[in-house]
């Protein structure tokens, strides 16, 4: 139901929203432009022998380099509309402007769900999980423990990211051997970073966006994957049967692990 002005104040009483948080843990280097499946190969390596100085395999015995294929086929096509009538937005002293909702829309569901299907792909997928209690006495150790996974999987120590729930961001907080690095800049801020631990920028995430009972996430963005092949947003003046706008959008997206590099995503599931 419509809410029709008596006399309201001409602005409106906005909720809460937060920005899209995902972007720095995702890349886009795949190329998924006229296609709707891209396959990627990993290709394994051969081990060092000792080197023999007779016979007429000195080098050791070869074997044929095999591949792997990973198949990557995009599968989320969502979709939204909603009409505004003339009137209503009239009637609200421009309230319920075409172009602001349509705003709205994107900071309110688009990109929250964006988050939530990337944070969850990369969760399923995560070479490392590790289960178990977080108190406000072993929450940076327990950062560090995950920190210290990556490295001995040889994951690049720069590029790390780490989506944090506010529960866990106050336990590490809380912990008295915790010592965070210096002043985030404002450009970073406006990514939604809000500082760095031992090397990885924090990302302060809200619960709903991480599988349930995920405390952290930490990342490399070369692990996943996350085309955009098709974003189409359109504001449609008095279409046919409608005496105002019509709003319709359209989002084409997905996020692929890639198998070579799920060593690169640590998840400590509380």
């Amino acid at each position: 139901m419509i809410n029709y002005a008596e006399k309201y104040a001409g602005a409106v009483d906005e909720r809460f929203k937060t920005a899209a948080i995902s972007a720095g843990f995702v890349n886009s280097d795949y190329d998924f432009e006229g296609v709707q499946t891209v396959k990627v190969y990993s290709v394994p390596t051969a081990p060092l022998n000792d080197y023999v100085m007779s016979g007429t395999s000195r080098y050791g015995t070869p074997d044929e380099l095999q591949n792997d294929v990973q198949v990557m086929t995009m599968t989320q096509d969502r979709s939204f509309t909603f009409t505004i009538d003339r009137r209503s937005n009239l009637d609200t002293m421009g309230a319920m402007a075409a172009g602001t909702a349509l705003a709205r829309q994107m900071d309110e569901v688009v990109i929250p769900e964006v988050d939530a299907y990337r944070f969850a792909k990369m969760a399923l997928s995560a070479g490392h999980v590790e289960m178990g209690a977080v108190t406000g006495e072993t929450a940076y150790e327990a950062f560090l423990d995950a920190n210290s996974a990556l490295t001995n999987a040889n994951v690049p120590l720069t590029g790390r990211c780490a989506a944090v729930t506010p529960d866990f961001y106050k336990k590490v907080k809380l912990d008295k051997s915790f010592i965070m690095a210096g002043d985030v800049a404002q450009e970073m801020r406006r990514t939604g970073q809000i500082g760095m631990v031992d090397g990885v920028a924090l990302y302060l995430t809200p619960k709903a966006y991480l599988p349930d009972g995920a405390e952290f996430l930490i990342a490399v963005p070369c692990a996943t994957c996350a085309p955009e092949k098709l974003e189409d947003y359109k504001i449609h003046d008095n279409p046919p049967g409608t005496n105002g706008w019509l709003v319709e959008g359209r989002v084409l997206h997905d996020a692929f692990v890639f198998d070579s590099k799920k060593d690169g995503i640590y998840v400590h599931m509380g």
